[in-house]
């Protein structure tokens, strides 16, 4: 008998759900970062990539517009009791947004040891710092995340000739 996708690891099926996103940033020529919020009764209720240079805006990262079209799908901005799955640690603004929206819990791929807010560069979601804690699990689908940034900023850094 095989195994159902329902059996699986739901961190591993969410953050497969951002990658898909990453993988559309970089296709639109944005770093490949993508956002999922998942709420426990609703299902995905945010799904956004990094739109800075499309949107020409410094805010609109992955987590940031997951985040809107989360609020929009609940009515509200208090989004108590959803997970938000990143394939980057988030910077200290999406950290911010995240415990400004009440998100319970961030799982994120890869570390980001420039930018990373959660236990890289800072811990701001250490308990108690702030009136709501989030928890946070690092690492689902790290090293596939951290590859696609290394290969993205290599072939930046890096054009292939023209010819």
């Amino acid at each position: 008998m095989g195994v159902s996708w329902l059996d699986q690891d739901p961190d591993r099926i969410h953050m497969q759900w951002a990658l898909e996103e990453a993988r559309a940033a970089e296709e639109d020529g944005e770093v490949p970062v993508g956002a999922v919020i998942v709420h426990p009764q609703l299902g995905v209720i945010g799904r956004a990539r990094n739109s800075k240079e499309s949107l020409r805006d410094p805010t609109a990262h992955a987590e940031i517009l997951a985040i809107g079209q989360a609020a929009s799908a609940v009515e509200g901005w208090r989004l108590e009791g959803t997970t938000l799955y990143c394939t980057l640690e988030p910077c200290p603004m999406c950290a911010g947004a995240i415990l400004q929206a009440r998100i319970e819990r961030v799982v994120f791929g890869a570390s980001d040891s420039r930018w990373g807010a959660v236990e890289t560069k800072l811990k701001i979601f250490e308990p108690g710092l702030f009136n709501h804690d989030v928890t946070w699990t690092a690492g689902v689908f790290g090293e596939e995340s951290g590859e696609m940034l290394r290969s993205f900023f290599k072939d930046r850094r890096n054009p292939p000739n023209e010819k």
